[in-house]
């Protein structure tokens, strides 16, 4: 009976308090979440609406704005006076010199519209005349279209039916020749003499339209006809419903959903019958309404679930016993007591870090925790940087890792004669303040050679670098040599096992170069082309040899090993579809593990025997190995491919198709870069003059040398002999 009335008591109690806990808590929870609900959410899935309706505006302003500076330049580009001098003379036989003027100025304006970074090629078609001209090249339509510009029958007939009529920068969309425009001139006449013809870079135009946003999952550019005509990352699902979409007349920026797809419609000011079309992913785009709604409910629950915990808990706690609180007190008292080490260290830290940078503040909590300390004395910190021998370290137990750092610390307080204090401010950093004995003579200096021989035992684990703070005289300052002890660190070198940074800061070390220069890029790109894959280990290695010279730091070092790998994987990543994001990202990893200068060697030498090797030739590279003798041994003369496509019974066309499968380049590039790489040679061994060279190499005239060195090395041979010499 007693211990019914007993549990009645509780649960009565229980209730009560639950009910207070109700009225004063729970109600303004409920009332609150109902608000995040209803006001909230609602307010950021407008705002996300809105965001996105900005965000493809300003994407679609961007490449209207983009596309209608390119048809000012194709317009400004067919009323200069060029185009219609050489319209006068391109029949006159009489005028060939005033033609090759004519031409060779008409060529600068081609090169200054193909520079559009939308544009990957222009060429002018005359539609009353046999001639096609480019930036490389002025000839007939037969052999431009059979060996420049290399198209079959089918192509060559659907791609010339376009060349009627006028044309105002119209569209030509081709699956095989991809994106074009096209311009007629005289610009107001059904009868144009000239088409100028704009190819469209297909992967700048997806950079062009694509959008960085999170929530934008794919972007396209569509027609009303229900076409395509270039698009980012969409799924044929979102193709379908994008071309149902496009069809119908959308007038402005709309935001459909559709069979779980967010879509954006915003008509082109360039073009009436395009549309910019955008694909979000509503999760991610709605995340804050979804995070909001989350939260609102979880908060209520978790409210309702603390009051009845908290209740239960109190209800429970009225009926023990007082000498069972008295002995719980005095549990929690003795933990208190082991804990103190702990606290004390992660006081130190936040005196290190700055939390406490006055003097009032940290003798209140060192009363607190039982810390005492000398108000007055000089002090120094050293940081201890630990850069860990994976091979070794990562195979050891994280209980094994815990008791080294625990018998580190110990060996440092023992063989220090002065007061040291520890502690762990980052995963890889142990600070120490030394605080200094003038009796004994015992300063930072002398505090950080000791650490250097407790340290170097641990070899086999890691290396080491310690670094000098300044001396201050108050611990409120600590944080101030523990800054400076932080940035001496980056000054670490890679010979010793252990060192000490005493200084200077970072930049004042040495003015050793950690950055790769223009010029060392395009020259990596250069011996890259040339396949002087040798030199370009041979390179690194005399850099990291200047380096060590120099007493380079290993932040510098880094940064060059770095700027050079990146450099090697941008010259080889467009050569091997082997290689992925993975596997690029483990070389980085491999570079930034290495601690000495042995290992950063015998890691470019593994990552160059990787990136550059050598494939074995097929079968069609060695139909083509005595004309490419011939061609080693002839390059100074004129080698015509009809000649070459005679020995091997081909047409031209076939010949030209059949050595770009077999050498992976054309045959004009081929010829053009191996005299290149001869002219580089005579430009840096002898003191030939320019003339002299480019007839050495065969070429009929030193500005058409000049022309093609320009073309492929991006500067002139001048100055290229000035800058390497």
């Amino acid at each position: 009976m007693a211990i019914s009335k007993v549990h009645k008591f509780r649960l009565a109690l229980f209730w009560r308090l639950f009910t207070n806990y109700f009225i004063v808590i729970l109600i303004p929870v409920i009332v609150a979440s109902i608000l995040a609900h209803v006001l909230a959410v609602r307010t950021i899935e407008k705002d996300a609406e809105k965001l996105n309706d900005v965000v493809i505006s300003h994407f679609s302003k961007q490449t209207d704005t983009a596309l209608d500076s390119l048809k000012t330049n194709m317009i400004n580009m067919l009323s200069s006076s060029n185009v219609t001098g050489l319209l006068r003379v391109v029949d006159d036989s009489r005028e060939n010199q005033q033609r090759s003027d004519q031409f060779y100025a008409l060529r600068e304006q081609l090169m200054k519209l193909q520079s559009d970074k939308l544009v990957s090629k222009v060429f002018l078609y005359f539609a009353n005349h046999d001639l096609v001209a480019d930036v490389d090249i002025y000839t007939d339509k037969s052999y431009y279209f059979n060996m420049t510009y290399p198209l079959d029958e089918q192509q060559k007939a659907e791609y010339l039916t376009h060349f009627t009529g006028k044309k105002m920068m119209d569209i030509i969309d081709s699956r095989t020749l991809g994106m074009s425009a096209v311009m007629s001139y005289p610009f107001n006449t059904e009868t144009p003499e000239v088409y100028l013809v704009v190819h469209f870079d297909q992967d700048k135009l997806k950079e062009q339209i694509s959008i960085p946003e999170k929530w934008v999952t794919g972007t396209a550019i569509a027609t009303s006809q229900g076409e395509i005509l270039n698009q980012h990352s969409l799924t044929d699902k979102e193709v379908k419903a994008v071309l149902e979409h496009t069809r119908s007349k959308v007038i402005e920026s709309q935001f459909l959903v559709t069979d779980e797809i967010a879509m954006s419609l915003v008509k082109s000011r360039f073009n009436d019958a395009w549309y910019y079309v955008t694909i979000a992913d509503l999760r991610t785009l709605m995340k804050p309404a979804y995070m909001t709604r989350l939260i609102s409910w979880g908060f209520l629950v978790f409210f309702l679930v603390v009051g009845s915990v908290v209740s239960y808990y109190l209800s429970r706690r009225l009926y023990r016993p007082i000498q069972e609180i008295s002995n719980e007190n005095k549990e929690l008292s003795q933990r208190m007591n082991g804990m103190f080490p702990l606290m004390q260290e992660l006081f130190i830290t936040k005196i290190l870090q700055g939390e406490y940078q006055d003097e009032l503040s940290i003798a209140y909590y060192a009363k607190e925790i039982d810390f005492t300390y000398d108000k007055q004395a000089m002090r120094t910190v050293l940081c201890i940087a630990f850069h860990y021998n994976s091979e070794v370290y990562d195979r050891l137990s994280e209980t094994t890792k815990s008791f080294m750092f625990v018998e580190i610390k110990e060996l440092i307080r023992k063989s220090t004669p002065s007061i040291v204090w520890l502690c762990q401010t980052k995963p890889d950093v142990l600070a120490c303040v030394v605080t200094h004995d003038t009796f004994l003579h015992l300063g930072a200096e002398e505090a950080a050679d000791i650490t250097k021989l407790v340290l170097e035992s641990y070899s086999q684990y890691f290396k080491a670098t310690i670094g000098i703070g300044k001396t201050v005289n108050a611990a409120e300052e600590l944080h101030e040599s523990y800054e400076q002890a932080l940035s001496v660190l980056q000054n670490r070198g890679l010979d010793a096992d252990v060192e000490i940074c005493r200084g200077p800061l970072v930049g004042e070390r040495t003015q050793w170069e950690s950055f790769l220069s223009v010029q060392e890029v395009n020259r990596i790109f250069n011996q890259h082309k040339t396949k002087e894959y040798e030199r370009l280990l041979e390179s690194v290695r005399e850099k990291l040899e200047d380096g060590k010279l120099k007493k380079a730091t290993a932040m510098q070092v880094k940064y060059l090993s770095t700027d050079v790998l990146n450099t090697w994987i941008r010259a080889v990543e467009t050569e091997h579809n082997d290689f992925n994001v993975p596997f690029f990202s483990g070389l980085y990893d491999r570079l930034h593990s290495c601690m000495t200068w042995d290992e950063l060697d015998q890691c470019f030498f593994d990552i160059h025997r990787v990136l550059f090797r050598t494939e074995e030739p097929d079968q069609r590279t060695q139909q083509f190995t005595e004309i490419l003798d011939y061609i080693h041994e002839h390059y100074n003369e004129e080698l015509s491919i009809e000649y070459f496509a005679g020995l091997l019974n081909m047409s031209n066309g076939h010949f030209s198709r059949t050595f770009k499968e077999a050498m992976g380049e054309k045959y004009v590039e081929y010829i053009a870069k191996y005299r290149l790489m001869k002219a580089k040679q005579f430009l840096l061994e002898t003191d030939m003059k320019i003339d002299d060279i480019a007839e050495k190499v065969g070429y009929w005239g030193r500005n058409s040398f000049i022309r093609t060195f320009r073309k492929y090395e991006g500067i002139t041979p001048a100055k290229y002999r000035t800058m390497h010499h």
